[in-house]
């Protein structure tokens, strides 16, 4: 870990993610933790605005999230708003030069703006201790995730580069590491000798919501699957770690992800793909997902993917691990479900249920769920299946707050390591081929429907 940034500097600072995201989670984390407040907020971007647009914006977001007025207050009388074209060498050397070093540098800008950027900056001195702050997706393929490394090594150590998942800072996520390994219970039994399969969902009733310029040449396999939902499945499959922090954790998840193929390494059939027809979700009449503006149809693009890999590892071999995400679906379901093997033999006499065990951890609301076989309130000779909950507790913050004061303390933990990046890449280039060359058909779903007929 290194020292504590005592400035932030966010290129982008007058866009979507920006406005909506970063600015309110950074009021609400300054509100939970005010010795923060001494950290200066840079803004830049190509708009040409003045101090008061800036501090309109400021208010606008920190409204949005309901930021206290003393933390309003003390971050306007520091912070100020440069306009500034960031692929410029010189003018970002200037304005990196004018924040209190060591500044953390927030690449909220398109990929390709991101990497021109980057690649400016090979010019500039930057004071050390900088961090590097980039959002997904991290390069378009294994082979240009690997270049981005190279040059993001050029800059700062690997240490100082916070590659954002903001999956990695939702409270459900953190919760999968206490549940895991502080409970002896469960530890034993997380492994193929007892598990049949693990589902990793993120099923959503939002369609493109004005995102067709990104969605539509990313899907819905770039967008969720590789990135978000393999860093989940490295958590849910690592081994443990010796401790909690950016070293042995991100050792771990990168062992687990080293050691994760494609379901008998056929790409044709480990992948599945669907897009959305029209329909109706939740009471809302839903285009056709090729009518949507800014689509291309002839883009092929999925919104709906499943993936099935296999850990190749003594725990977990021979146990598929099936990744999905989809956007329009009838139902919001959004969890990690572990399905356990059927016991090896019941005492004859024992009727009814035959549904297995399954430890589900969903998320917003987060909830733990324990599904078991009971004798049921009639005959006790017939089994029943009950499913024990709990509420989990949210975190202080969201996500983005959890990530900024990562970024903030320097502490990577939350961020994903370079080769992570490459190695999901790695994972899912044979399957985006196989679509490509058309060897993996294109199915349809209505809108408000559950996926394809014959998918579970």
């Amino acid at each position: 870990m290194t020292s504590p940034i005592t400035s932030l500097l966010l290129l982008g600072a007058s866009g979507d993610l920006a406005g909506r995201l970063l600015l309110p989670a950074l009021g609400q984390l300054l509100d939970a933790e005010p010795e923060r407040q001494g950290v200066t907020l840079v803004g830049a971007g190509s708009e040409d605005w003045d101090a008061t647009t800036w501090q309109d914006r400021l208010r606008t977001s920190f409204a949005s999230a309901q930021v206290s007025s003393a933390t309003v207050d003390a971050v306007l009388a520091t912070t100020r708003y440069e306009k500034c074209d960031v692929t410029d060498s010189a003018a970002m050397g200037a304005l990196i030069a004018s924040c209190p070093p060591a500044p953390a540098i927030y690449f909220a800008l398109p990929p390709a703006v991101t990497v021109k950027a980057c690649t400016g900056l090979q010019g500039v001195p930057l004071p050390a201790g900088t961090a590097l702050v980039l959002e997904k997706p991290f390069g378009l393929d294994h082979a240009s995730a690997a270049s981005l490394n190279a040059l993001l090594a050029e800059l700062v150590p690997e240490s100082q580069v916070h590659r954002v998942d903001h999956f990695l800072g939702r409270s459900t996520v953190l919760n999968l590491i206490g549940l895991r390994f502080a409970n002896r219970l469960l530890e034993p039994v997380w492994n193929a000798t007892h598990v049949e399969s693990v589902d990793i969902i993120f099923d959503e009733q939002l369609t493109l919501e004005n995102r067709a310029r990104y969605y539509d040449s990313a899907g819905a396999l770039v967008d969720m699957i590789q990135s978000h939902l393999l860093q989940v499945l490295a958590l849910v499959a690592m081994e443990p770690p010796a401790r909690v922090d950016e070293l042995e954790m991100r050792d771990s998840m990168a062992v687990a992800l080293r050691a994760c193929h494609l379901w008998q390494d056929d790409p044709a059939t480990a992948g599945r793909r669907a897009r959305y027809t029209a329909g109706s979700v939740d009471g809302r009449e839903v285009p056709d997902y090729t009518a949507e503006p800014g689509v291309d149809p002839a883009r092929q693009t999925e919104t709906l993917a499943e993936l099935t890999v296999e850990i190749a590892n003594w725990r977990w071999a021979g146990v598929p691990f099936r990744l999905r995400s989809g956007k329009s679906l009838g139902e919001r379901r959004k969890e990690v479900v572990l399905t356990f093997k059927q016991v090896p033999h019941l005492p004859g006499g024992l009727t009814g249920s035959s549904t297995p065990n399954q430890l589900r951890l969903l998320m917003g609301p987060d909830r733990l769920a324990l599904e078991l076989t009971v004798n049921g309130p009639g005959d006790p000779m017939e089994l029943d299946h009950v499913s024990l909950e709990t509420d989990l507790r949210a975190g202080r913050l969201p996500a983005y707050g959890e990530v900024l004061a990562g970024v903030l303390d320097g502490d990577p933990l939350l961020a994903v390591r370079g080769d992570s990046a490459e190695q999901c890449w790695r994972i899912v280039d044979p399957v985006i081929q196989a679509w490509r060359d058309n060897r993996a058909p294109l199915e349809a779903y209505a809108a408000g429907s559950h996926g394809p007929e014959g998918w579970v």
